[in-house]
């Protein structure tokens, strides 16, 4: 164990999407043909997509994360570029590609030579959270990748966060997680993770009764912790 922010601390959990990887990128490689409705796009496709995940949980009626991810991009797609039905192939296959955040790599090198487990939790399926991280660089930089799938239940159900112990063996309060998502951190933050939200944009706080332990504006940020 080590200290984080004054926290012994054992694990490092990451979100995948948005905190490690940056979900519109895979419409930003296309921006060029889709044109000025590219960022409209992207930003439906996302929450539609955590929509889904969120009603699929609550209703018992479970679909794999990426039929969600393509059923949010055809909904996305016919409300805001239905012209370019004829991308949709090379937006998903960009959606199991994504960059990671320029900050991700350094992050996770400093963390893991500080002497933490690292992890990703992730709503992901497992074949894409290993493309992902292949893809990007960090494949080799994690002691587990943790996919809800196995639960036919999204974050933030409480059932999903207990699989870090799980894997990593790691009591919540000695496991820090790290989300850009302020509604997974409030689901981390009541199972007893020590929280830290990743506000890049600098957005209003939420859930107020489940604040993060810290706020960061980068993921160098947690070098100075």
């Amino acid at each position: 164990m080590a200290e984080l922010a004054g926290k012994i601390i054992e694990s490092v959990v990451f979100d995948a999407y948005g905190t490690l990887f940056d979900v519109h990128s895979a419409v930003m490689r296309h921006a060029a043909a889709i044109g000025p409705k590219a960022q409209a796009l992207s930003d439906l496709w996302r929450v539609k997509q955590l929509e889904y995940t969120w009603i699929r949980t609550l209703s018992g009626h479970y679909k794999s994360f990426w039929q969600l991810t393509e059923d949010a991009l055809d909904f996305s797609l016919a409300v805001i570029a239905p012209e370019a039905q004829t991308l949709r192939e090379p937006l998903l296959a960009s959606y199991r590609v994504l960059e990671a955040y320029e900050d991700a790599k350094a992050a996770l090198d400093q963390l893991r030579t500080r002497g933490f487990k690292t992890a990703i939790l992730s709503n992901g399926d497992m074949d894409l959270l290993e493309q992902a991280t292949s893809s990007a660089g960090l494949g080799d930089r994690f002691d587990a990748l943790i996919s809800v799938e196995t639960l036919r239940a999204f974050k933030t159900a409480p059932e999903a966060y207990h699989l870090v112990e799980m894997h990593l063996g790691t009591k919540p309060h000695h496991t820090a997680f790290i989300s850009s998502n302020r509604w997974d951190v409030a689901g981390a933050t009541s199972a007893g993770f020590v929280c830290f939200l990743l506000n890049r944009t600098h957005k209003p706080d939420e859930y107020r009764d489940l604040p993060p332990f810290r706020t960061i504006t980068s993921l160098a940020d947690l070098a100075k912790l």
